[in-house]
């Protein structure tokens, strides 16, 4: 299966940028290595609108952690999110794109991602769910997700969902300024795979703030020392998909959205955007 793309959009006259900063990527330029194009790197004007419309989107994944429950439909969940983010004088960024007909993903057990909420589909006791959560406020995008937990789960369900959530922690430590975005890839793969689970090769994290999707593509295998230099100012998600089977996916024919582990086992993911800094990366979603 190939792999599924995102579709970048022009972005915006690029930024200056600070001297040493620019030395340091003609360094690396001249070496062969990938870098970013300045487009990519964002004034800290653009990182305070990326980080107010992350909290929104903290908020809308707030409220539905207080409002999700067992018997719930995936539905309701799509009015709560559409609901209090216009409230907020924001949009949710999934409603209409690409003709995607919600406001919301709902991904429940199986299902990787892109799960097209419905009243028919209703949370039971044991499963577990991904919502996640974009959204645009002045014109600035931001994109999280959190995985639930519906009642008594059992235990190899709450691990997966539990390595996860680590798998993000340990890809996010790894991302260092003037590293690569494959060593985000490495650690994930090797903490998924220590665990006894795969991680998904058709779905990747992106680079997000002026557009929903822009570069770079940051896959969540892969090998150190690969893939775009990682630079201050760069906004991106790292969103692991984690499988309790095998990493292979499907996607369903009748909507064109839903992606679906093949196997039928459970997945798991978690998803921050984060701004690289010359520290390390801050979170700017929760």
């Amino acid at each position: 299966m190939p792999k599924i793309k995102f579709r970048y959009s022009s972005a915006p006259a690029p930024s200056p940028i600070a001297d040493d900063v620019e030395r340091k990527i003609d360094w690396y330029r001249q070496r062969g290595h990938e870098v970013p194009p300045r487009k990519l790197i964002k004034t800290p004007e653009q990182i305070e609108g990326i980080r107010l419309s992350g909290i929104v989107n903290t908020g809308v994944l707030d409220l539905v952690e207080s409002s999700i429950r067992p018997g719930m439909s995936t539905a309701e969940i799509d009015r709560l999110v559409y609901d209090y983010t216009v409230s907020h004088g924001a949009v949710p960024a999934p409603l209409n794109y690409g003709g995607f007909p919600k406001s919301v993903c709902t991904s429940v057990n199986e299902v990787v991602c892109h799960g097209i909420p419905d009243e028919k589909v209703l949370l039971r006791e044991g499963d577990i769910v991904n919502v996640d959560v974009s959204t645009i406020l002045n014109g600035y995008y931001s994109d999280a997700s959190r995985m639930f937990l519906i009642g008594e789960v059992p235990a190899e369900k709450r691990r997966l969902v539990e390595v996860t959530k680590e798998c993000l922690r340990i890809g996010a430590e790894a991302a260092k300024p003037y590293g690569f975005v494959g060593d985000i890839g490495a650690a994930i793969q090797r903490h998924a795979e220590k665990n006894g689970y795969s991680v998904v090769r058709d779905l990747c994290g992106h680079g997000v703030g002026l557009e929903f999707h822009e570069e770079p593509e940051v896959a969540h295998y892969g090998h150190r020392g690969t893939g775009m230099l990682l630079v201050p100012g760069m906004v991106f998600t790292i969103e692991p998909m984690i499988n309790m089977g095998d990493w292979r996916v499907t996607v369903d024919e009748r909507d064109g959205w839903t992606v679906r582990t093949r196997d039928g086992l459970p997945s798991a993911q978690w998803e921050h955007t984060f701004v690289m800094t010359g520290n390390g990366l801050k979170i700017l979603t929760h």
